[in-house]
């Protein structure tokens, strides 16, 4: 009795350890997307009101882990019954992230547009300013199970030739880690000025107002790197999932250079026919 005890321990003792081992990797080749996340995410998670800001980072958060509660057991029975669906589904998550990177510079270039995005919620009354959050956290919930999808996919692409319980607890810790990180790190940006003014009353007032003065500036960054981010990401997963647009890949430059403009003429091609699609369908619709 005694040595089956002991038997025992040491099988899980020696599973702790195979779980480590591949957590680690997993989290080193999933660590680029988590960069992209926090930009993607940070960006999403600003421009409310100071008194929301935890509240719609909360909300968000808690889709994140709903969405993985959904990717996780998908992707482990995908993985082990139809391993061929996972390139399609990266594919449509990939193209709608250049859908979104593309609308934004879209919206860059038309500034009145623009302007009327950024300034929504700001020109909301109290009476629909809890309507137009549930619509921006929705689209961002969104945004994150598309990026879950790429952090879940690669985490799990490192430990397949793993058993199966190494595969769910290694993919599973990364899910967890991935948001509790990124939420954390975003709701951190979007407080630095709260920080700033808590040292104010502190008496450190250079390090206070030094924070306050840089809380606008890290927001107008976190939209560019955001931008960007999402751009990368949907031209990696195509140029990964898709064999003749690897093989475009042929320019003399980095491999995320060729990824990025492979982000930007796909993006705009499918901005172009979502375009199209939605002036079809007002038509109908008027009609």
């Amino acid at each position: 009795m005694a040595t089956g005890i002991f038997a025992l321990l040491d099988d899980i003792a020696l599973l702790a350890d195979d779980v480590a081992v591949s957590t680690k990797i997993a989290t080193t080749k999933t660590a680029g997307i988590l960069g992209d996340d926090l930009a993607v995410n940070a960006e999403k998670a600003t421009g409310f009101a100071q008194d929301r800001e935890l509240k719609v980072i909360g909300a968000i958060m808690k889709g994140s882990f709903i969405n993985k509660l959904i990717i996780l057991p998908i992707a482990f029975l995908l993985s082990s019954f139809a391993p061929f669906l996972i390139p399609i589904i990266l594919v449509i998550g990939g193209l709608y992230l250049l859908y979104e990177g593309s609308e934004k510079i879209e919206e860059y270039f038309h500034k009145q547009k623009h302007q009327l995005h950024d300034t929504e919620l700001l020109s909301s009354t109290n009476e629909n300013i809890l309507d137009v959050e549930k619509q921006k956290i929705k689209d961002a919930i969104l945004t994150d199970f598309i990026l879950s999808i790429e952090i879940v996919i690669l985490a799990l692409g490192t430990v397949l030739d793993k058993p199966l319980p190494i595969q769910i607890a290694s993919t599973t810790f990364v899910a967890i880690i991935a948001t509790i990180g990124v939420y954390g790190l975003v709701a951190l940006i979007v407080r630095l000025d709260n920080i700033g003014f808590w040292l104010i009353d502190k008496n450190y007032i250079k390090s206070g107002n030094f924070l306050i003065s840089l809380m606008p500036k890290i927001i107008k960054a976190l939209g560019v790197i955001g931008t960007i981010a999402m751009i990368l990401v949907g031209g990696g997963i195509l140029a990964h999932n898709i064999e003749s647009i690897h093989h475009l890949m042929i320019l003399p430059i980095p491999q995320m250079a060729n990824e990025f403009l492979i982000g930007i003429a796909v993006g705009f091609l499918v901005l172009i026919f979502v375009n199209i699609i939605k002036k079809i369908y007002t038509k109908i619709i008027k009609k």
